[in-house]
């Protein structure tokens, strides 16, 4: 089966940051990703991360004022001093805290950004943060987002990313397959998984509709689970869904999957 990651930025939120590693490892969760480290030091989340034996496995670059409506800077022109200084401060932290898969947001293209200076831009400065990646062994994952919870964001479909990672021709660029907004915008997730196996670095899962556990919803998470593995998918798989109630209580999935962690 594969190897799943609590993504700590949606589940176990009923506890502070620091708690919420305590928990993921007692729910059985192989690993760790969440949206940004940078509220806190390397070594506080490289300590936290030790205390339960989990690996980071992925965290995004830094993404703008988040909490003003911006969902990355890649794509804009006038923010590119700021988004190369965001790839080294990422860097720093991946390089304490060992994760080789980093997210690189597009951002929301502006009203009258032409599409095709929106582009040149995220062209350069992916070229520029996977060329750094490479000098630390890193990869740069880039994710389609859907356009009903995310209005207007640049990158949104599987076939746009793959066309831009092949354009680029780094091998350290990578897709970032999330089956919720893959569903919302295009479907045929099995003929994607099969088709654009070799470009995906990282799967993340939710249910959809509600953005749920795996076993809430139209999308048959056994079966995707088990054609993962028939495909030979060695990467992790994030849980970046919104519990229905609070995680614990939907996590019978989880335990169908992965027996309970050790330390």
């Amino acid at each position: 089966m594969p190897k799943f990651a609590a993504n700590l930025s949606m589940l176990f939120t009923e506890y502070e940051f620091p708690k919420r590693f305590v928990h993921a490892a007692a729910a059985g969760f192989s690993g760790i990703e969440y949206l940004f480290p940078y509220d806190y030091t390397p070594a506080q989340l490289k300590q936290w991360l030790d205390d339960q034996s989990l690996p980071q496995v992925l965290f995004n670059l830094p993404a703008g004022r988040w909490d003003q409506g911006e969902r990355g800077l890649a794509c804009l022109p006038d923010r590119q001093t700021e988004f190369q200084e965001g790839v080294h401060i990422a860097m720093e932290y991946a390089n304490t805290l060992g994760n080789e898969l980093m997210h690189c947001m597009a951002g929301i293209r502006p009203e009258g950004l032409s599409y095709t200076k929106a582009l040149d831009t995220y062209l350069t400065n992916l070229a520029y943060a996977t060329d750094i990646a490479a000098q630390h062994n890193r990869v740069i994952c880039i994710e389609p987002i859907n356009p009903y919870d995310m209005p207007g964001y640049f990158l949104q479909q599987s076939e746009q990313a793959v066309e831009i990672i092949n354009e680029l021709n780094r091998t350290n660029l990578k897709l970032q397959y999330d089956i919720y907004h893959a569903q919302r915008v295009e479907g045929h997730i099995s003929h994607t998984l099969e088709r654009f196996l070799t470009y995906i670095g990282h799967i993340q899962i939710a249910n959809s509709p509600g953005r749920h556990e795996p076993h809430l919803g139209e999308i048959n998470y056994d079966f995707i689970f088990h054609l993962v593995d028939h495909l030979g998918y060695a990467g992790w798989i994030g849980c970046e869904y919104l519990p229905a109630a609070t995680t614990a209580e939907g996590l019978s999935w989880l335990r169908r999957y992965q027996p309970q962690r050790t330390k």
